[in-house]
């Protein structure tokens, strides 16, 4: 080969090289980014989609369980929502035959949305009483049991004591403009 034919061979190789560097690092490599974040934001919105049609089917019963939270729910007035689980307290207490030995009551807010009123009791009887005494209080829509502690009061095992911790859900309505 002449020099001359040699170098314009070696130009249009370096040409060659030097486009394909760019073409594989500048132009390739990002679309086939864009190409794979395009197919992931693809896949992520079919799921949601998805979800989307599974809620809409599920609507009636949704809103029926609102509904019934809605009902069911404390009052946002806090002393009217402890004086009202309170009432409720005695009143199952009373009705069973248990004795409560001591009420905790605690407002707790972790949104603007709702308030939770968490509480701690102590009631004590035999384990007939104890146990209508728990049944009343799972029967009630509005007051959820979180935990249950059972302890013997005296020696025999006769007498006992249940400690539980309650929670009811206060929904805050918001202000009207």
């Amino acid at each position: 080969m002449k020099t001359e034919q040699r170098q314009k061979f070696l130009i249009v190789l370096t040409l060659a090289a030097a486009g394909l560097f760019v073409g594989v690092n500048y132009i390739f490599a990002p679309l086939a980014d864009l190409w794979s974040a395009r197919s992931d934001q693809i896949k992520e919105l079919r799921t949601k989609v998805g979800d989307g049609k599974k809620l809409v089917a599920r609507e009636a019963g949704v809103r029926s369980r609102w509904n019934f939270m809605l009902g069911n729910a404390l009052p946002d007035n806090t002393s009217l929502a402890e004086q009202q689980m309170l009432k409720s307290l005695d009143n199952w207490a009373h009705n069973s035959g248990a004795e409560i030995a001591s009420i905790m009551p605690q407002w707790k807010s972790d949104s603007t949305n709702y308030l939770t009123l968490n509480c701690r009791v102590e009631a004590i009887g035999t384990l007939g009483k104890l146990s209508e005494f728990l049944y009343r209080i799972e029967k009630s829509p509005a007051l959820k049991v979180e935990s249950v502690a059972l302890s013997a009061h005296d020696a025999t095992g006769q007498q006992l004591t249940l400690g539980l911790q309650l929670s009811g859900l206060a929904l805050v309505k918001p202000a009207t403009k």
